[in-house]
């Protein structure tokens, strides 16, 4: 297999009812560009029959197709390590396998890195989701540009083109929790976003719970600042001044007016709003501790359970 153009990188978990339509829109799309490419597909894991399919699929297409079994379930993001890892093109392009983002539209994404862009990240033009997910998704884009620095208008699309220069740069990095997108942004030189179509998921579910996209903030957030640790360390020292003039106000109360009945649950709803920031703030002490203790034991990423290629002079 010579060096290819273009590599597409595609998770896949559990995506067996939705493979077919994927093989039969893009390929015909990346053959339409023009350029050399490879494909591959990365499967996490999956219980259903995406194994067979995918080989089925690699059986087809030895040119230009490449599939990585993993040993089990590693995650979305790891699974798309793994395949920048084994990645050969130039440029590098990431893919969901729900046909959610179209696979014409990469050729829109291409386009914008032939101009000298070394990253392209995408924004949905009319987003197919429930209403609860895209006013979250909003809140969470702006509280994270806040807090991180990285202007990303729709962080919750995987359609996105990086360069070979990001990539291996990417690789460099040994991170177990990160967010790629945002790292990438970070090592981009010459970033842009372009605008990019959004369909209903062909077939089956989605693989992101409430708590999966609430993990994946956290890694978001305390993977590029340290600003939520500084906010509590500023509220602190507020509540605590606040705290000491309470303390004064209450002694100068009870020597002038004397003692008093009244108050009683005031002070127990204080204490108790103070005790859910004081655990609020542990919480998000241990998710930073949580990171340094996951990143120390150096385990594995990943697990590579075998690997599906065409060998040069075959």
């Amino acid at each position: 297999m010579t060096e290819p153009t273009v590599s597409v990188v595609i998770p896949v978990y559990n995506e067996e009812d939705g493979l077919a339509a994927l093989f039969d829109r893009l390929y015909p799309a990346l053959d339409a560009l023009g350029k050399s490419y490879e494909v591959l597909f990365i499967n996490d894991g999956s219980r259903d029959r995406s194994p067979a399919l995918l080989a089925e699929q690699f059986h087809k297409r030895p040119d230009v197709t490449r599939v990585i079994l993993f040993n089990g379930n590693f995650g979305q993001h790891r699974a798309i390590l793994a395949g920048f890892e084994h990645a050969r093109g130039q440029q590098i392009v990431t893919l969901d396998a729900d046909l959610q983002n179209p696979p014409e539209d990469i050729k829109t994404l291409l386009d914008e890195m032939d101009k000298g862009h070394d990253y392209v990240g995408s924004i949905r033009r009319q987003r197919n989701d429930s209403v609860w997910r895209h006013v979250a998704s909003r809140a969470m884009n702006r509280l994270r540009e806040k807090l991180t620095r990285i202007k990303m208008t729709d962080q919750g699309c995987m359609l996105r083109a990086y360069s070979r220069r990001i990539i291996d740069t990417i690789n460099m990095c040994n991170e177990m929790h990160t967010f790629i997108p945002a790292l990438a942004y970070s090592f981009s030189q010459n970033p842009t976003e372009v605008v990019v179509g959004h369909e209903e998921r062909f077939a089956g579910e989605s693989k992101y719970s409430i708590y999966s996209l609430i993990r994946l903030n956290f890694d978001l957030m305390t993977g590029f600042s340290i600003v939520p640790l500084q906010m509590f360390s500023m509220l602190g020292m507020v509540i605590s001044t606040l705290s000491g003039f309470l303390v004064l106000y209450l002694v100068g109360r009870r020597i002038v007016v004397g003692p008093e009945e009244g108050g009683l649950f005031t002070l127990f709803a204080i204490a108790f709003l103070l005790i859910g920031i004081a655990l609020f703030g542990i919480g998000l002490l241990g998710e930073y501790i949580g990171r340094i203790y996951h990143e120390v034991r150096q385990r594995p990423r990943y697990l590579i359970a075998g690997i599906l290629e065409k060998r040069t002079g075959e």
